[in-house]
């Protein structure tokens, strides 16, 4: 069974959608796409069925960045199934350890910025959605900087399943 990894944020068409991208283009390049599975929700069903914000999908293809995307929101029958779930700020990551049916199933939720040792001590990766372009590409910056750690964590956990 593949090592799973969900990414939430709010409405899963900004920043989990971009961390999905780019966390499975990392996987790709490390050969280890058919070991994990990586999926994105949001913690509300406001946009369920849209497509990522097309600003998101700017700043993904700009980068060279596959983009295909329908938003949908986490359930909390989902943590059976997972062994990650990514939460985008701080807020979410109280959610969703909320929505945790057991104390395990809450242990697997994890900050996303929690993976880069250069963020400090604020790990939330602002929401872009009511500003600029900036505030994408910015969120693009945080994204693929905290993707470098997590790679790692999680190409050490699929090994650790393996043996």
């Amino acid at each position: 069974m593949p090592f799973s990894v969900c990414f939430v944020c709010t409405g899963n068409i900004c920043r989990s959608p971009m961390a999905e991208s780019v966390f499975r283009a990392r996987l790709e390049d490390a050969g280890l796409d058919g070991l994990v599975v990586v999926d994105s929700a949001g913690t509300g069903g406001w946009h369920e069925g849209d497509g990522a914000d097309p600003r998101t999908v700017t700043v993904l293809r700009n980068h060279g960045y596959a983009s295909g995307h329908a938003a949908r929101q986490f359930r909390a029958s989902w943590f059976s199934r997972l062994d990650l779930v990514i939460a985008l700020d701080e807020g979410h990551l109280r959610e969703l350890r909320g929505l945790a049916p057991t104390a395990a199933d809450a242990s697997k939720v994890r900050l996303l910025r929690s993976y880069d040792p250069t963020a400090g001590d604020d790990l939330d990766v602002p929401d872009p959605y009511y500003g600029g372009m900036d505030g994408f590409e910015e969120c693009l910056d945080m994204v693929e900087a905290a993707s470098e750690g997590l790679l790692a964590a999680v190409r050490d956990a699929v090994e650790e399943k393996a043996a």
